[in-house]
């Protein structure tokens, strides 16, 4: 969307197109609001699936927060399963009352939430339907120390590999820091230190290779000189990954018999997909595509995800005022976190102020074109995150609202 041409002497653009469509299917609609664009949420998973090159995608459900979206995901041909990121989430989303409409569940990153534990220690159908996420003997030994586990009961656990790349003998660390397993070698004697522990069934391996899927590849003016090294990293982590991820699930292979070896991201569902050792692949975030996905080279996900601020100001000529707007990502903190102003296309952030918690004042050719009362279209910078902003999602197709769904904020739940 980034490269379409903005409007001008030759008339309307393709992007003028989209926005106009955007704007008379919530012309009754008071900002700030967000919209989903169903067809482009559609093309991407299709994006995603080809991608795949047949192996299953496991939705990211912290990248949509959104029941009925997430639905909509795994009613595609292509996906199957969940990867939850809190137990809590996952108790929500598998439990047994009518909310309970979601099995399959791996809880993502590892907890302590002991009255989570207890609950899916106790319970039959949950603990059939939800994996936990362990890289340590310390967590076994915690959830042993406060959970009474029934061996008749296991609960599923999966081993996080850490896949981040490691030079220098592990002076110089590239990508996330998660799990303490590394090496073929630590992954075989966590399997061991399962299998010996009653209670316990060892069903999968993950790991998430974010120095390749989270981190922007593409070439462009404002990373022209990092764009070269990252490359040339990604190259050296993908070979160095294939290898060692190869070696680890061999190990853990010969103590337990594993159901699946989970990879990748969004921003690696190509590389992922195409490693033997990987089973299925973590995806979500391409779904809404968000800002950060213009950085990317390896997918180009068509953006689906929008949200609407109204002007209220005009401080000076060439500048207006948003209401609200500081809906800033997590992560590194840096421009890139930042909602972007696409449309009207060119306007940008002032420096000294960025996007506010209150106001976000907007430069550009096109701000002396702004009225107030007229409305500026955002994207986030990361997917789900969108969510956390809004009670409810409006549904757009073919120039139409089709519906409006509620967010997990919608529906009381805040699970980060």
């Amino acid at each position: 969307m980034g490269n379409l041409r903005v409007s001008g002497a030759d008339g309307p653009t393709a992007l003028d197109h989209r926005f106009a469509e955007l704007g008379r299917a919530t012309a009754g609609l008071q900002p700030p609001f967000a919209v989903v664009d169903l067809g482009a949420f559609d093309t991407n998973a299709a994006i995603l699936r080809r991608n795949a090159i047949g192996k299953p995608l496991r939705l990211a459900s912290k990248s949509l927060r959104c029941r009925a979206l997430m639905r909509r995901a795994l009613d595609q041909p292509g996906f199957k399963g969940i990867l939850g990121f809190t137990l809590p989430e996952a108790l929500w989303l598998a439990g047994s009352d009518e909310h309970g409409d979601f099995d399959d569940i791996v809880v993502a990153y590892p907890t302590a939430d002991l009255e989570g534990l207890r609950k899916l220690a106790s319970d039959d159908e949950l603990s059939r339907r939800i994996t936990l996420m362990v890289d340590s003997a310390e967590h076994l030994d915690f959830i042993q120390r406060h959970v009474a586990i029934s061996p008749s009961r296991p609960l599923r656990l999966c081993l996080e590999l850490d896949v981040s790349l490691e030079l220098l003998g592990g002076r110089v660390h590239i990508g996330a820091h998660r799990s303490p397993v590394h090496s073929p070698e630590q992954a075989l004697e966590m399997a061991h230190e399962i299998d010996k522990r009653p209670g316990f069934d060892l069903v999968g391996v993950m790991g998430y290779e974010g120095q390749i899927a989270g981190i922007q590849d593409a070439f462009s003016a404002a990373v022209a000189l990092k764009y070269p090294l990252v490359r040339l990293m990604q190259r050296v982590s993908k070979a160095e990954l294939a290898e060692r991820r190869a070696e680890a699930v061999a190990a853990v292979r010969r103590v337990a018999d594993i159901e699946f070896v989970n990879g990748g991201g969004t921003g690696s569902v190509i590389s992922t997909a195409a490693d033997p050792s990987v089973t299925e692949i973590a995806a979500g975030s391409g779904l809404y595509s968000p800002a950060l996905f213009d950085g990317y080279r390896s997918i180009r996900p068509i953006p689906a995800a929008f949200f609407a601020l109204p002007i209220v100001r005009r401080p000076r000529p060439g500048i207006v005022t948003a209401l609200g707007g500081g809906w800033v990502a997590s992560g590194v903190p840096g421009p890139d976190r930042l909602p972007k102003p696409t449309f009207p296309a060119g306007m940008r952030f002032s420096k000294t102020e960025g996007a506010g918690e209150v106001q976000t004042p907007l430069k550009g050719r096109a701000a002396d074109g702004l009225a107030i009362g007229d409305r500026v279209w955002m994207r986030h910078a990361k997917a789900g995150e969108l969510a956390e902003r809004v009670n409810t999602v409006h549904l757009v197709r073919n120039g139409a609202i089709v519906d409006e769904v509620p967010t997990y904020r919608g529906e009381g739940h805040a699970f980060a």
